[in-house]
């Protein structure tokens, strides 16, 4: 199972790239896109999804261009889009076998596959709830379940943990580690901590371009000698954020202990620290340019 991009590109006018040269090999497992908003993942997703055309590049499933025979995809494939709609006067079972008839499912095999994937998102004892009186999660939840009932070997998930709080964020991240196995599964964020905590490969983009791939420990490698920590007074952050890279600020009863990450130390009294993944994220943005002080 080998799903593979070669430069990839999406043009929306004369001067605008949504995505330009995007390449990458995928296998099963959890892949964490991060990037900014507006850096081309949802367009990426799309394309990957053939609800989109690119306008240059190739995307092959298994040997074969899905440009070219689309359904090979499609057949695979389980989407769960940023801004997915669910009818609220419908139950969770109500809403599902609704969504099993338009994918083709049989009605007998849709049946059962409901069930065992309410279990699965832990939704099966308020399956006949109305589903407008969801919270945020659970509906996130439900949209993993309906993207899930052709059983897929792609399941793309785009910003699913925007909007929730804390528990509901932990509960979907453990959720899709759970569901990778035999599948590939495309998270596509720009909370560091979300893909830190599922992703085993990470794909950094930034204005439409690849800047990183990898996996979450040799990201972190990139980073290492290159994060420090000083202590400074409040009224000294400001000018030092004109100079150096600020991942983080704490306030204490001594001032502010920055987060600083550079390849050189900032001062003599600044200490070499363990990087962390939002440290390699900022580190990477930076050393393409594409982050704005």
């Amino acid at each position: 199972m080998k799903l593979e991009l070669n430069c990839v590109s999406k043009q929306y006018s004369q001067d605008f790239w949504a995505l330009k040269d995007f390449s990458l090999q995928l296998k099963p497992g959890v892949l964490g896109l991060l990037g900014e908003n507006g850096a081309g993942k949802s367009t990426l997703m799309r394309i990957i999804s053939t609800i989109t055309s690119a306008t240059t590049g190739t995307i092959l499933w298994n040997g074969v261009d899905i440009f070219q025979n689309p359904d090979a995809i499609r057949e695979n494939l389980g989407y769960l889009p940023q801004d997915f709609g669910v009818y609220p006067h419908l139950n969770a079972v109500e809403f599902l076998e609704y969504m099993a008839a338009i994918k083709g499912v049989h009605r007998k095999e849709a049946k059962t596959r409901i069930e065992e994937l309410l279990h699965v998102v832990n939704l099966y004892d308020v399956r006949k709830r109305a589903i407008g009186g969801y919270s945020g999660g659970m509906r996130q939840r439900i949209g993993i379940a309906q993207a899930l009932l052709n059983d897929p070997k792609i399941l793309i998930v785009d910003e699913p943990t925007v909007g929730l709080d804390p528990v509901e964020r932990v509960r979907f991240r453990n959720l899709l580690s759970d569901l990778s196995g035999d599948r590939i599964v495309i998270f596509s964020t720009h909370i560091v901590s979300d893909v830190e905590a599922t992703a085993e490969s990470i794909a950094i983009l930034s204005k439409g371009h690849l800047l990183h791939h990898s996996s979450p420990d040799e990201l972190l490698e990139t980073v290492q000698g290159k994060v420090w920590e000083w202590n400074v007074s409040s009224s000294e952050v400001q000018e030092l954020r004109k100079k150096w890279m600020i991942s983080s600020t704490v306030r204490s009863g001594g001032g502010v202990l920055l987060r600083i990450v550079s390849d050189e130390s900032p001062s003599n009294d600044a200490q070499l620290v363990s990087p962390g993944m939002e440290d390699a994220y900022l580190h990477c943005i930076s050393s393409h340019g594409k982050v704005r002080q």
